[in-house]
């Protein structure tokens, strides 16, 4: 497996290697040993799965207390993920970075614990999964305005955009609830 930094050096691509022959493809999405050596967390308490349409945005989400590292991958469909930094001690506080995510390109997104997340859905449907450091706490659960022109995240697509309405009426970064 092939782990890169972004542009945001917390946050890391993972690119496995793929076997494939005329019966299809065997990959190793994850080993503790490679990801503890690459500062990744290796107890994950929580798998989520989620399926959605084009145009579908999720996010974007953190929780406030309780932060979650996920681990993201696509095993349909494609989409474009995004992290932002949310932690006002860190140097790349306020940065995002966006990848492609997908069936196809089988590369996966460590997010770490303090950045708020989110994905919009390129193709007509797509199936996401992440593996999370904690578990789901509502109650902690925030959200960050997509679309916030501080951030100015370069999401493929901002007309026509589907959002929850608490996604629609998130907070902007100004004025959310940060890190220390």
């Amino acid at each position: 497996m092939e782990l890169l930094t972004t542009s945001l050096p917390e946050v890391i691509l993972l690119k496995p290697k793929v076997h494939g022959d005329h019966r299809g493809f065997f990959m190793e999405t994850y080993r503790k040993e490679i990801f503890e050596h690459a500062g990744i967390p290796g107890d994950f308490v929580q798998d989520n799965h989620s399926k959605s349409s084009r145009g579908i945005l999720r996010g974007l989400h953190y929780q406030i207390k309780q932060p979650q590292g996920k681990l993201v991958r696509v095993i349909a469909g494609e989409i474009y993920d995004v992290a932002v930094d949310m932690r006002r001690s860190s140097s790349t506080f306020g940065l995002w970075v966006g990848v492609v995510l997908s069936a196809e390109n089988k590369h996966a997104l460590w997010v770490p614990p303090g950045f708020a997340h989110g994905f919009y859905v390129m193709s007509a449907e797509a199936e996401v999964t992440y593996k999370a450091t904690t578990y789901y706490a509502p109650e902690h659960e925030r959200s960050l305005l997509w679309n916030d022109p501080l951030l100015n995240i370069a999401w493929p697509e901002k007309n026509d955009v589907v959002l929850s309405d608490k996604d629609r009426n998130a907070p902007m970064f100004a004025v959310a609830e940060t890190f220390v």
